[in-house]
């Protein structure tokens, strides 16, 4: 086959961004088709920064089609004197092409490229761009990157922003509906991140019973600060702490607390944009916290009794933090820029958090205990925690000789086909040995509710009986840097089996909260599941259904039988009332069982998911799935 200049093909722009998207945008999912939308709202913000901006509107339509309006100075449109055509069609229509590369126009911006409208452009199957300006009023319309009317004069207004309406190209992107709570949760973080600017958001989609559209006003008067204490209302300390300061034009702003979590939270961002993977903003910010920290606790005597090394892990545990940093020059690490690359900035932020937390620290010394208590607890945890994962990888590395000695294993070897029943309690665990088929069904009794992971120390964890128990019978251990080994995994269902009752809800809930935490990757891969135990028993003469919901029982009472009379109905409150079996028959038997697979949405943030399993009103099983409770969040 001939390989020739004929066959290298050159692609304009546009052309560019319609045959490689994900280039431009990240991905063509999910992510991608919202983030066309945090694009053109991200011009908005920039003419907040620049001070132009106080409003912005948003309007998701019927068709899906979105609107972002915003009261800044507008899109020129004046003819551009090199390429000829309006400094309009230029920008949406020319990769590169931009204001954000004048410095007079823009000193702090988040585009920065001069691709974020035009790659918006470009994947819509339409486009209208309506311009407010210099009291008149301009339009122009495009189709897939290309502009199918000239620049229109519409009239005059003494309105003055930009107007943009699309509707994302469904040939490119194969969902093209938008998420609410995406769009919201966006625009809410911009609105703590631009304290005082009011952003409305509309959905034409839903009208409640008056006729009105779904609508919300995003407003923060006092920015960060209400930023923290909207995802973190705990906190070890009085105050939350508040570092605002500026070094060679890069403007430093974070607010920060400790809590009683043994977890590490920063949300950072560079120029309104939300640096998921950090960047050497993150690493000044780190850096700055252990070096002020250790010097204050030396020069304070809090570590004279103490016989610990303190690592960075350890000054960290428990706080939450959110930097925000805004810079003339930002250099990302892609068109998504989700990292931020500025050496200087890391000396900046050590050198401003340094100065300013050694200040709050001296000021507040309440304070500075809670704070330096809570790192020595840490450190301790992390040593104590480092003996029990040896304790879990040494009893796992022989499997033959580390089974726990409540396991009753199944006769079987292939993983692939035996499965292990993670029963409640020690009755139900002696009916459903009895129950079982041995040759693939394993049973390991636990005895009432598992350690609550969520809210105990790491160390508690590992030396939780229990949670060993569950690691040694599955073959799985922790390797030297905490990454979980599934090499050795012995069974590939594991199944959750509790009472249908609150408390069998609860036990169920901690089992997967551990799984979530501590083993994602077998939820992962498909390996948990829950098994569905039915409510009641109900018999008349020889005929006997079961009942695996109320309306369930309903039904059957209706359709089986010639009303109540002579029903003898069995409410199951525990596996224990169940014989061997029937605990085969209706939850165990392949044949005849119900098992739901543990999936986790890849929308749900993990850190919001277990604040709402974990709360005190835990209702039974059922009624979580039919209320789309707990498992509307942890789909099964």
């Amino acid at each position: 086959m001939s390989y020739t200049a004929d066959n290298i093909q050159f692609f304009e722009g546009i052309e560019h961004v319609r045959l490689r998207p994900s280039m431009y945008i990240g991905d063509v999912g999910y992510n991608g088709f919202h983030h066309l939308v945090n694009e053109v709202i991200d011009n908005s913000i920039d003419e907040t920064i620049a001070g132009f901006c106080n409003k912005i509107w948003i309007t998701i339509h019927k068709d899906n089609s979105i609107t972002i309006i915003d009261n800044g100075r507008g899109i020129p449109v004046d003819i551009h004197k090199k390429e000829g055509c309006s400094a309009l069609e230029l920008v949406m229509t020319k990769i590169g092409a931009g204001g954000k590369f004048d410095k007079d126009s823009y000193k702090i911006s988040g585009g920065l490229h001069g691709v974020g409208i035009s790659c918006v452009n470009a994947l819509s199957e339409w486009l209208v761009a309506t311009i407010y300006r210099d009291n008149k009023i301009y339009r122009q319309k495009y189709s897939k990157g290309i502009a199918i009317t000239d620049l229109e004069y519409l009239g005059t207004t003494s309105k003055r922003g930009t107007e943009i309406t699309f509707k994302a190209d469904n040939i490119i992107f194969k969902n093209i509906k938008y998420d609410y709570d995406i769009l919201a949760t966006r625009i809410r973080e911009l609105s703590f991140l631009n304290k005082g600017l009011s952003i409305y958001l509309t959905d034409e989609r839903e009208i409640d019973k008056k006729g009105n559209f779904k609508n919300e006003l995003f407003f923060s008067k006092l920015g960060l600060k209400e930023f923290l204490y909207f995802i973190d209302k705990d906190s070890i300390i009085k105050n939350i702490i508040l570092i605002e300061d500026k070094i060679n034009d890069i403007i430093v702003e974070i607010a920060m607390k400790y809590n009683h979590s043994f977890k590490e939270k920063i949300l950072s961002y560079v120029n309104n944009i939300n640096t998921k993977e950090g960047g050497t903003h993150l690493t000044g910010f780190r850096r700055a916290i252990t070096r002020t920290l250790k010097k204050y606790a030396e020069e304070n005597g809090f570590l004279k009794k103490e016989n610990i090394d303190l690592i960075g892990d350890d000054f960290r545990e428990g706080i939450t933090a959110i930097i925000s940093i805004k810079l003339m020059s930002p250099q990302f690490e892609g068109q998504t820029k989700t990292k931020l690359g500025n050496n200087e900035v890391i000396g900046a932020v050590d050198k401003i958090v340094g100065d300013m937390f050694i200040s709050y620290l001296d000021e507040n010394p309440f304070d500075a205990k809670k704070i330096i208590e809570k790192i020595i607890i840490a450190a301790k945890a992390r040593k104590a925690a480092k003996k029990a994962r040896e304790l879990i990888h040494n009893n796992n590395t022989s499997i033959s000789t580390g089974l726990p000695g409540k396991l009753a294993d199944c006769s079987l070897i292939e993983p692939k086909n035996c499965e292990i029943f993670l029963v409640e309690g020690d009755s139900a665990g002696g009916t459903a040995k009895q129950g079982r088929d041995r040759n693939f069904q394993a049973i390991l009794p636990l005895r009432g509710k598992i350690l609550n992971v969520e809210k105990a120390m790491e160390n508690k964890i590992y030396e939780n009986e229990e949670i060993r128990n569950i690691f040694m019978a599955l073959g799985i251990y922790l390797d030297e840097k905490k990454n979980i080994n599934i090499d050795k995994l012995r069974y590939y269902k594991i199944i959750i089996m509790t009472d249908a009752d609150i408390d069998g809800s609860h036990i169920s809930t901690l089992i997967i909260t551990f799984f979530f935490r501590y083993m994602k990757i077998l939820i992962e891969k498909g390996f948990i599941y829950i098994a569905m135990p039915p409510l009641y028993l109900i018999k008349k003469g020889k005929k006997s259904f079961y009942a695996w919901t109320e309306k369930d029982r309903e039904r059957i009472i209706k359709d089986q039988f010639d009303g109540k009379k002579g029903i003898h109905i069995q409410r199951y409150k525990g596996l224990g009332e169940m014989n061997a079996e029937q605990l085969w028959e209706t939850t165990m038997n392949p044949k005849n069982r119900t098992l739901r697979k543990l999936i986790i949405k890849d929308n749900i943030e993990a850190d919001n998911i277990f604040s709402i399993l974990m709360g005190d009103n835990v209702l039974p099983r059922r009624e979580f799935i039919e209320k789309n409770s707990i498992y509307a969040k942890i789909d099964i």
